[in-house]
């Protein structure tokens, strides 16, 4: 199943496409698509309904982040050799971990805001590993069985904030909607490889980011059972697990995104965002947002 969840920020409701790509309402089935839904029980409740017979949505609507109530983001770095030759970084020995908050999670096509006077805001394609069942010091033979599905992620990184700000890849990661997800969250029936999918993004229309899951260092099974030694995986997170080379840190040109820019994702089978770049606002000094300057 291709799960989405459509409407205004915060009233998201749950659907499923069709065979046609159209989106049917799954609301009277299922609350939302969010860590209770994702039990593999439940998943195969919703795959037994005759989504044509389901309430068509109309068009044009919203298509919100395909998990609500995201719990934590779980980021991999370096986990392309490719990425790790452009960062002039060793590829690591073990996955290198960082957390990245709920709070950063937008919708694939709601605009990513750069933060008051950056100049250094980057993109990254990542597949999103979304966990189903519960992994704590799970074996590397059984991991697997603990995804629930796969969506599209773009890690939105200020690389300034990441990597010049006191330590801790962290701060670069955090800001309100540098983590799009979606259009779908896909069920693994659907995916049955998730090491053979192509992947790409595009700012404009200027290819930045074209590779395949395939190249990953440490796979996803690896990456589950080695996370899950040093913090529970419960419902509703997801793990990204790398990105390729061709980010703005890797370029000797001025590739960071900017604001009129749009961002075109593509993962193969999980669909494509369609991004906007846009400029945040600077609260002033009484609390009251104000437009600062294209940096």
């Amino acid at each position: 199943m291709k799960l989405v969840r459509y409407g205004p920020p915060g009233a998201e409701r749950a659907g499923v496409l069709d065979a046609a790509g159209a989106v049917r309402d799954l609301s009277a089935h299922i609350a939302d698509i969010d860590p209770d839904g994702l039990a593999p029980q439940r998943l195969a409740q919703l795959a037994r309904l005759d989504v044509d017979r389901l309430p068509a949505v109309p068009t044009p609507t919203r298509i919100g982040p395909c998990l609500g109530r995201v719990g934590k983001i779980v980021g991999v770095g370096l986990n392309y050799r490719s990425h790790a030759d452009e960062a002039r970084m060793p590829l690591p020995d073990e996955p290198l971990l960082f957390l990245k908050p709920a709070s950063a999670v937008s919708g694939p096509n709601d605009p990513v805001l750069l933060p008051p006077l950056s100049t250094t805001t980057d993109y990254e394609v990542e597949l999103g590993v979304v966990i189903g069942r519960t992994a704590r010091q799970a074996r590397t033979s059984e991991a697997m069985g603990h995804v629930a599905g796969y969506c599209i992620v773009n890690d939105i990184t200020e690389r300034t904030w990441q990597l010049h700000r006191g330590g801790t890849w962290d701060k670069g990661k955090a800001h309100d909607t540098f983590a799009p997800i979606g259009p779908w969250l896909v069920t693994t029936d659907e995916i049955p490889d998730p090491h053979g999918l192509a992947m790409q993004l595009c700012v404009d229309n200027e290819t930045r980011q074209r590779a395949s899951t395939g190249d990953m260092h440490h796979r996803i099974d690896q990456l589950i059972a080695y996370i899950s030694q040093f913090m529970t995986l419960h419902p509703g997170d997801i793990i990204t697990t790398g990105t390729p080379a061709g980010t703005a840190l890797g370029t000797d040109t001025d590739h960071y995104l900017k604001p009129g820019q749009t961002m075109t994702t593509t993962i193969d089978g999980l669909g494509t965002q369609y991004t906007p770049i846009a400029q945040a606002a600077r609260p002033t000094q009484d609390g009251h947002a104000a437009r600062t300057r294209d940096t």
